[in-house]
């Protein structure tokens, strides 16, 4: 199942890309937790556990960064119990504003991957308003952030 999302924000691209990569337990709805494991030069190959919480259901995912070009891409891979997920962020500069775009895939495993087989079309509907009211999350972040300083 594949979903792409954007959103403006009012911030200059290195502060968004920096505030998205390195902030987000802070600015996602569902991310309660994500913790480096293993840090790498360049970042390519920083590993890292994200667990999530949604409807009460928290979740663990192991992920490494596959890409890192800043401030314009970012991709991890995740692996979860029940689905795997691979996540592309990539930045615009907009002249002082940035244009943030999310596309991600999800690959079902077991009897997940069977419902996604079935039911894919529902579950995109229900998906692309979550990665909605994510990126609405990262706007609202990146945005109340504005004095903040590019480093910290």
């Amino acid at each position: 199942m594949r979903s792409e999302r954007s959103v403006e924000i009012d911030r200059p691209i290195e502060d968004v890309f920096r505030l998205t990569t390195e902030h987000v337990a802070e600015w996602s709805i569902i991310v309660v937790e994500d913790t480096v494991i293993d840090s790498k030069p360049g970042g390519v190959g920083t590993t890292f556990r994200t667990v999530t919480e949604e409807n009460g259901k928290k979740m663990v995912f192991d992920g490494t960064v596959v890409r890192h070009e800043p401030p314009f891409v970012s991709a991890v891979e995740m692996r979860g119990q029940y689905f795997d997920i691979h996540a592309v962020y990539l930045f615009e500069d907009l002249g002082g504003r940035t244009r943030a775009t999310q596309k991600s895939e999800v690959f079902g495993k077991g009897l997940f991957k069977l419902i996604l087989t079935l039911m894919g079309w529902m579950m995109r509907g229900a998906s692309c308003k979550a990665l909605d009211k994510e990126l609405a999350s990262l706007k609202r972040f990146c945005e109340e952030r504005i004095g903040a300083s590019t480093t910290g």
